[in-house]
């Protein structure tokens, strides 16, 4: 009987950024996400990674503002098929899914995460909370172009997670 190798081994990568909070870090925390996805050569959708990232690090300086906090971690890990993205700072408020009107112009980030994610959560952390979301590997994405954008149509909901610790996806 012959059979097929997985198209992937089962690396494991991870990496951790401290970013500065103000007005740059969404996009310095893109960056790394978009410089990593390609190093590792992550089969994910790359514009859905970047949009999720852009959301919690924006959310975490958001509720970081007035608290005193000079910084917010982001760990990228990379395992098991998938993966994610914990945006680590020192609020304790705990993040929630927002009914928002039609017409308001804020307020619908975690509906993103929600929506785009395979799994998203949060976890407390000794210095406040985590908010994480994971995507998972798609083996047709290895094949295109760096550049090739996924239509609308394409993108699928998936189902959010209950709040649970994060597992430990890269090694310490």
């Amino acid at each position: 009987m012959t059979t097929m190798a997985p198209p992937r081994t089962a690396e494991r990568h991870g990496c951790r950024v401290r970013l500065a909070t103000g007005p740059a870090a969404p996009a310095e925390a893109r960056r790394r996400v978009r410089d990593v996805i390609r190093s590792w050569q992550v089969p994910v959708d790359l514009d859905a990674a970047l949009l999720l990232t852009s959301e919690l690090v924006t959310n975490a300086i958001r509720h970081e503002a007035g608290q005193g906090a000079q910084a917010v971690m982001l760990a990228i890990a990379s395992s098991r098929g998938r993966l994610r993205v914990d945006v680590h700072d020192t609020s304790r408020s705990l993040p929630a899914v927002a009914e928002v009107p039609a017409d308001a112009e804020t307020g619908r980030g975690l509906l993103l995460v929600e929506t785009l994610s395979d799994e998203w959560g949060f976890y407390r952390t000794p210095a406040g909370k985590a908010v994480y979301f994971t995507l998972a590997f798609e083996p047709d994405k290895a094949d295109k172009a760096d550049n090739t954008v996924t239509p609308p149509s394409e993108h699928r909901p998936r189902r959010a997670a209950v709040a649970v610790p994060a597992a430990r996806l890269a090694p310490p």
